[in-house]
């Protein structure tokens, strides 16, 4: 038997269909920007929140979302075949479950973060990623002249919305599971450092009637907090809100601190804000780290992906088990437990030596 002969295998099947042979495949992967760019045309359209519920003739969803009626149907075929999308025999199109997903109104809602991995900067940056791997550095400040979240803020401000909203997003779908996870029963305060617009601390706060918290993130950020956590909220009497930036200094003094899927920066900035979490604490507090894993995770093409986002935009990268330990054990943290909080974050639960 030949070697040809021992590496030959039967066809796979793919949604009941034999695959492509290995050479189409890779030219559907080339055309992966296709994919995303029309991801990212029927976010920006309002189509799936134009369909509804039952099926539509395209001629009725060009009117209603303001199209031409040709090219949406060429659309619509490129995403039905990734299954966002379906065309039923008489040509009409109707949902299916990835396409509610684009809805503004969907409870799991994933259309903010669509646009949010689709927006402009990410089609100057992903051409550079060659550059990234030779160098280990980001390309934004080669691009722009300047740091990603400054060029955001400061140049870029319907990207930092959208960055933003797509936090907000993430963040709220996972602040319940967060809150449910950890046991702050001996605690009498909580900092949530670079915590977006609070909903993992206002779901502390709303699990623990006697607790106190913090957030701390950028001035443009703390402004648009939880209504919860703003002035007339339920939250607001036990709630600070503190505008910085957590890699120059953590004014902030509690019993547990919570950093939630923000220590994928650089590793200056990852240092310095685990050292200015350490100096504000002091011995014997708390520091609980929460991060997506690249190396457990149910979703490793999303992963590794973002991997590759984040050191692309500012030179960071998601971590395995054994890097983030090995982060928080060389800021000076003893890691106490590491444990899963639901399928996609991990915890790594920490305590400041005296």
């Amino acid at each position: 038997m030949t070697t040809a002969q021992t590496t030959k295998t039967s066809p796979a099947t793919q949604n009941g269909q034999t695959a492509p042979p290995p050479s189409m495949r890779l030219r559907e992967l080339v055309f992966g920007a296709a994919c995303a760019a029309a991801l990212r045309a029927a976010a920006r359209l309002k189509v799936a929140d134009a369909l509804g519920d039952g099926p539509l003739a395209v001629e009725d969803l060009a009117a209603a979302v303001k199209t031409e009626p040709k090219p949406l149907r060429r659309l619509l075929r490129a995403l039905s075949c990734y299954g966002i999308f379906a065309e039923r025999p008489d040509g009409t199109f109707t949902h299916t479950d990835m396409s509610r997903l684009l809805r503004e109104d969907d409870p799991h809602s994933l259309r903010d973060i669509a646009l949010w991995c689709t927006e402009p900067w990410t089609w100057d940056a992903w051409p550079r990623l060659d550059e990234a791997v030779r160098s280990g550095r980001n390309v934004v400040e080669d691009l722009y002249g300047k740091e990603f979240f400054p060029y955001l803020n400061e140049d870029a401000p319907e990207s930092a919305d959208v960055f933003n909203r797509a936090m907000t997003t993430s963040s709220v779908q996972s602040a319940r599971d967060v809150a449910q996870f950890l046991d702050l029963s001996g605690a009498t305060s909580v900092a949530d450092i670079g915590g977006g617009q609070g909903h993992v601390v206002a779901s502390l706060l709303e699990k623990y009637p006697s607790l106190h918290g913090t957030l701390l993130d950028l001035p443009r950020v703390v402004a648009n907090a939880d209504p919860r956590l703003r002035a007339g909220g339920a939250l607001a009497d036990r709630v600070r809100l503190v505008p910085g930036d957590c890699r120059a200094a953590v004014p902030v003094q509690a019993d547990v601190y919570v950093i939630k899927n923000i220590l994928e920066w650089d590793d200056d900035s990852t240092t310095r804000t685990l050292r200015n979490v350490i100096e504000a604490g002091g011995p014997g507090s708390r520091v609980v780290v929460i991060e997506n894993l690249v190396d457990d995770t149910p979703s490793m093409r999303f992963s590794t992906a973002m991997d590759l986002l984040l050191l692309l935009n500012v030179g960071g990268a998601k971590h395995t088990t054994a890097s983030m330990a090995g982060r928080l054990t060389e800021a000076g943290l003893v890691i106490d437990d590491v444990s899963p909080v639901n399928p996609y974050l991990h915890a790594f639960d920490c305590t400041v030596p005296g």
